[in-house]
């Protein structure tokens, strides 16, 4: 394998038809610049109808999760391909990413469904829980609910960066089990130990600094609204990501400390059960997201899973040299390859 092309693991894994290898933009071969100026450059307004509806997730605690909906008008509604959308960390469902991925498959006759995690997207207020990587449980209670309400035949999980994790994590632990029918992960936190002490590295700090700032905000949000659960003032200082996963993670989610937190909440541990066509996109520029070996002798080991490395891309950007929204090759990508591997009817 070379560093000029996309890498395609083992030949048996081409590119969805009609996408070529990615090719970063000029001026952005760097992965930190590709992040960054991904992460805040403009896109075509959002104007796809939506509503609005919350699920519960853990009747236990009465969890709920804020959904936006995008369904397709018409009979055939049901038999569509559904697309359900998992954003990042300390991301909603009103992230950039979501919102392309999201118009995309809006234009592909797909029905959509923009994901917000426990608390995410404003709704502290509908959970007593805090979040994290492992909840995949969640993006099934929605799979379930939805799949119940209107007897959707198709469902298609994506996943950016944490969410990545949770989707790869959930179509592990169900393997064969409709009506998901296909994956794709773009940069997915798969191995939740070595990505945290990336974030730690020192070229990575000012990442690990605006995690945690809004990381933090949020606990000291929750201990106001909860305050009966979290004693915000109990904690001691909290100067890392592994530090809060392992002060306020493990302690109000019921791991024993940060490590069994990382071992139980990676999706790593269960890639080698996916048992439905998955696409996983992973840029060797990441900054911070690391596949360790083992993982990565897993996900090509597997033949459900489509691997492709790329030498650029930056975390969750690709920003390629196409003109206008197609500089956002990820997304390109992941719509063509769903579409190609979940045997679209009526247009969907």
């Amino acid at each position: 394998m070379t560093q000029e092309n996309a890498e395609l693991i083992d030949g048996r894994c081409p590119l969805p038809a009609g996408l070529e290898a990615f090719a970063p933009r000029r001026g952005l071969t760097n992965g930190h610049l590709q992040t960054i100026v991904g992460n805040y450059l403009p896109r075509p307004a959002f104007l796809v109808p939506a509503s609005e509806d919350t699920v519960e997730v853990d009747p236990a605690d009465g969890s709920r999760v804020l959904c936006h909906c995008h369904w397709q008008p018409g009979a055939d509604m049901a038999h569509r391909l559904t697309v359900v959308l998992v954003h990042g960390l300390e991301g909603s469902s009103e992230s950039g990413y979501i919102k392309g991925v999201a118009g995309r498959a809006w234009n592909a006759g797909c029905n959509v469904i923009r994901m917000n995690m426990r608390n995410c997207g404003g709704t502290d207020t509908l959970t007593p829980t805090l979040y994290h990587s492992g909840l995949s449980g969640d993006v099934g209670a929605v799979v379930r609910h939805y799949a119940h309400r209107f007897a959707l035949e198709r469902v298609a999980l994506v996943g950016y960066s944490m969410g990545g994790n949770v989707v790869l994590k959930l179509a592990g632990e169900w393997g064969i089990e409709p009506p998901i029918c296909a994956v794709a992960a773009v940069c997915p936190a798969i191995d939740l130990a070595a990505g945290s002490d990336a974030l730690h590295e020192p070229v990575n700090r000012p990442y690990e600094w605006h995690f945690l700032h809004r990381l933090m905000r949020r606990f000291y949000r929750k201990a106001k609204l909860f305050p009966e659960i979290y004693d915000a003032k109990g904690i001691g200082p909290v100067l890392s990501l592994r530090q809060f996963d392992d002060k306020i993670v493990a302690r109000y989610c019921n791991f024993r400390d940060a490590d069994d937190y990382y071992f139980q909440a990676s999706g790593s541990r269960v890639v080698d059960r996916i048992a439905v066509p998955t696409l996983i996109l992973h840029s060797l520029d990441d900054p911070f997201i690391r596949i360790v070996p083992e993982t990565r002798a897993k996900l090509v080991a597997n033949p459900q899973i489509c691997y492709i490395e790329t030498p650029h891309g930056g975390h969750c950007a690709y920003l390629s040299g196409d003109p206008g929204d197609e500089i956002h090759w990820a997304e390109a990508a992941v719509m063509r390859y769903l579409l190609s591997v979940s045997r679209p009817a009526n247009g969907s």
